[in-house]
């Protein structure tokens, strides 16, 4: 799968009870959904070279936050929202940070329960990317604006630690491209030399 404007795509990332060692009947949870300008490996191919990816601190400027939901793996019913104050998105220097009030109905409790008890300790975030650049020096993906965010969502089983398998075939991809233009300008560099060692020999003789 390769990664296009409007390709879903999802990053996993940590979260927590708000005061996840005491009795808490506020039952709150908090994450930090994306950490701003801080290179993460995606992907590291045979020769050891690691594809990076990084989201630019102005990404979220233009993105609409007023209708996004918390679920349980990107599908299901919504445990809380922004649009009734159940969710809460902060934009910070730093990141985008979550709170969510898990006390509105049956489900979100019990989702909020399971996190308590360590079930559940990961999430993701879908969203799709409006615009990127990719610098081949330093192998590193800038997502500079993110068109759209779906969801935040609990998640049992993360695809990857830190990625997603449409994120590894795009650094797979550009991994593969990388080599196939590293080996033809060895290749354009063999036929140089040995024309000019061609060349050589015709002027001695």
């Amino acid at each position: 799968m390769s990664i296009t404007p409007n390709t879903r795509e999802y990053r996993n990332f940590e979260l927590r009870s708000k005061n996840e060692n005491e009795p808490d009947d506020s039952m709150i949870l908090e994450g930090r959904a994306v950490v701003f300008n801080s290179p993460e490996v995606m992907y590291e191919d045979e020769n050891g070279i690691q594809y990076k990816e990084q989201v630019d601190r102005e990404a979220f400027l233009g993105t609409k936050l007023d209708d996004v939901i918390l679920n349980m793996n990107h599908e299901g019913q919504a445990l809380a929202r922004t649009r009734n104050n159940t969710l809460q998105l902060e934009l910070t220097e730093d990141g985008l940070n979550i709170t969510a009030d898990m006390s509105k109905s049956r489900a979100s409790r019990d989702a909020y329960e399971a996190v308590q008890n360590g079930l559940l300790d990961k999430m993701s975030f879908a969203f799709t990317v409006a615009r990127d650049f990719y610098d081949e020096n330093t192998h590193t993906r800038t997502i500079l604006e993110i068109d759209r965010l779906f969801d935040v969502s609990l998640v049992n089983f993360p695809a990857y630690e830190q990625t997603s398998v449409s994120a590894r075939s795009y650094y797979e991809a550009k991994a593969e491209a990388e080599h196939r233009a590293a080996e033809a300008a060895k290749e354009r560099e063999e036929k140089r030399a040995a024309l000019s060692e061609r060349l050589n020999k015709l002027e001695v003789e």
